[in-house]
């Protein structure tokens, strides 16, 4: 772990979200001093079916982000079914119906790139299980930016061609079992 202060945690997920995150996001504790933003692909037409399940099982807020709202520290937001997720330079939050990235509304890509633009080096990305490779042009403006990057081991993976993906563009991103991840992501509000 460096010691550069975080500011914002990005979690990228796709086929085999549910279980992945539900390994993580309990962990946190109540007074977990980072926002958490999250895409994951979800069709449509069909409601984001992991708020309500996270939030009975997690510590912190667990919400579906806004439009116009504002970061607050210790909530997980989560994208809306087809909706790109973008982090503003002031703090905000926005939604956009723009075209989908890699097949994606919400784009992993998208939230990546706009929360290393506002956060710079304070910015942990993480991907997690999928069967696309979105998220790895995203994790590597993470890295360029000066930030941290985890990636699910891809044998542990539900679905290896996101983290596969992600450790092509990234080289350098640490690579770690979701236990290992969540252990990091809490010890990261002590830096």
């Amino acid at each position: 772990m460096t010691a550069t202060a975080r500011r914002a945690v990005v979690i990228g997920a796709s086929a085999g979200a549910v279980q992945a995150l539900l390994t993580i996001l309990p962990t946190l504790p109540a007074d977990y001093a980072l926002p958490v933003l999250i895409a994951v692909h979800v069709p449509p037409d069909r409601g984001n079916g992991l708020v309500p399940l996270l939030r009975a099982s997690c510590a912190l807020a667990v919400v579906e982000a806004e439009d116009k709202e504002t970061v607050r520290p210790g909530t997980i937001y989560f994208a809306p079914p087809d909706y790109h997720l973008l982090v503003e330079r002031e703090g905000g939050l926005a939604l956009s119906s723009d075209e989908a990235v890699n097949y994606s509304r919400p784009s992993i890509d998208v939230l990546f790139e706009s929360a290393a633009d506002a956060y710079g080096d304070g910015l942990v990305g993480v991907i997690l299980t999928g069967a696309n490779n979105d998220g790895a042009a995203g994790l590597k403006t993470i890295m360029d930016s000066g930030g941290e990057a985890f990636v699910e081991r891809p044998s542990e993976a539900y679905a290896s061609t996101m983290p596969e993906a992600a450790l092509k563009a990234c080289p350098g991103a640490t690579v770690m079992s979701l236990l290992e991840i969540a252990r990091c992501l809490r010890e990261i509000q002590a830096t």
